[in-house]
C-alpha cells in the first residue's frame, strides 16, 4: 500500500497523497488549484474547477441516505494525461480515506464509485466527496460548512410599502432545511420584522403563502409549502403574540414561480415565503 504522509500548516489543512504513477506534466486549467485539504494524485492535472462562496452539496451517507450541507463549495476535476495507466477507482478512494483519517477525519460512506469523507479541524467542519467515474481521473467536491451571511435583510417598512403597492411582498431571510418545515434559527430576524409590521398596523390581516420549486411531485410540494406557511404563522402567534385571526397560512407549492426552475438559481428564487394582504 502506498505510504501516506500528512502535515498541518497554521490555519490550513494539508494532506499529501503518495505517488501512484508518473506522467508527463500538463498545465492546470486557468485559475484552478488544489483545495488546501488535499493534494492531487501524482501526475494528475486540473481539468476544471468551480468555487461558490455559498452553495449546497448533497453527500451520500448510506445506501439510500443523503445529507445536504451548506457553505463554501469547491469542485475540482482531475485527469491523468495520456501515457501511464490511471489509478483504479478503489486506489483513489483508499488514498483519500487514509488521508482524511490521518488528520482525524472519518470515512462516512463508499461504494464502487463514490466516497464521502468528513473532518472537523480548528472549528471548521469539512465534507468531501470523491467521484471516480471519470475514466482517467476523478472529481472532488468539497464543502466547508458554514451559515450563510445574510445580505438581504427583512424590513418591516419595506413590507408595508410592498403590501401598499402590489398587495403582496416576499419575506427574505426565512430558511428551512431541504424537505423540512422546521424554521431554522437564522429565520428569527425576518419573523420579528413581520411581527413588527403587524404590530404597527393592528387592522392588517395577511395570508402567509409558502412557495417551492418544482423538484418532487406537485402533491409533495403543495403539502410542504402549506406546512412551511403554517410554521411561520405559528412562530408569529407563539413567539410574538400576533392574534391567529389575523393570519392564514396557504401553500402554493410550485404554482407561482418567479423564475425558471431549469437552473439552481431559479429554483432558489422560487423557494420563498410571501405576505399577501387580505
Amino acid at each position: 500500500m502506498p505510504q501516506l504522509r500528512s502535515m498541518l500548516m497554521p490555519g490550513v489543512l494539508v494532506v499529501c497523497l503518495a505517488p501512484l504513477a508518473s506522467a508527463a506534466p500538463q498545465t492546470d486549467a486557468a485559475g484552478c488549484k488544489d483545495h488546501p485539504l488535499f493534494t492531487r494524485m501524482t501526475g494528475m492535472y486540473v481539468v476544471s474547477c468551480k468555487v461558490a462562496d455559498f452553495d449546497r452539496a448533497t453527500f451520500r451517507t448510506g445506501k439510500t441516505a443523503k445529507e445536504d450541507v451548506e457553505g463554501r463549495r469547491f469542485e475540482i476535476r482531475y485527469a491523468l494525461p495520456a501515457g501511464p495507466p490511471p489509478p483504479s477507482p478503489l486506489a483513489i478512494i483508499r488514498n483519500h480515506q487514509q488521508a482524511i483519517a490521518a488528520i482525524g477525519g472519518t470515512a462516512v460512506w463508499e461504494d464502487n464509485r463514490y466516497a464521502t469523507l468528513r473532518v472537523a479541524k480548528d472549528g471548521k467542519e469539512i465534507w468531501a466527496q470523491v467521484d471516480t467515474a471519470w475514466g482517467r481521473g476523478y472529481t472532488l467536491t468539497i464543502l466547508e460548512k458554514q451559515a450563510m451571511v445574510q445580505d438581504v435583510v427583512a424590513n418591516a417598512e419595506l413590507f408595508k410599502a410592498g403590501l401598499k403597492t402590489t398587495g403582496h411582498v416576499e419575506v427574505p431571510g426565512i430558511f428551512f432545511d431541504t424537505a423540512s418545515a422546521d424554521l431554522k434559527p437564522e429565520s428569527d430576524a425576518a419573523i420579528a420584522e413581520v411581527a413588527d409590521l403587524l404590530k404597527s398596523d393592528p387592522a392588517l390581516k395577511v395570508w402567509v403563502v409558502g412557495h417551492t420549486d418544482n423538484v418532487s411531485t406537485l402533491d409533495v410540494n403543495l403539502k410542504l409549502s402549506q406546512a412551511r406557511a403554517d410554521a411561520v404563522v405559528q412562530a408569529l402567534v407563539t413567539k410574538h403574540g400576533i392574534a391567529s385571526a389575523r393570519l392564514v397560512g396557504r401553500g402554493a407549492g410550485p404554482l407561482a414561480p418567479v423564475a425558471s426552475n431549469d437552473a439552481d438559481e431559479g429554483r432558489a428564487r422560487n423557494r420563498r415565503v410571501e405576505l399577501v394582504k387580505q
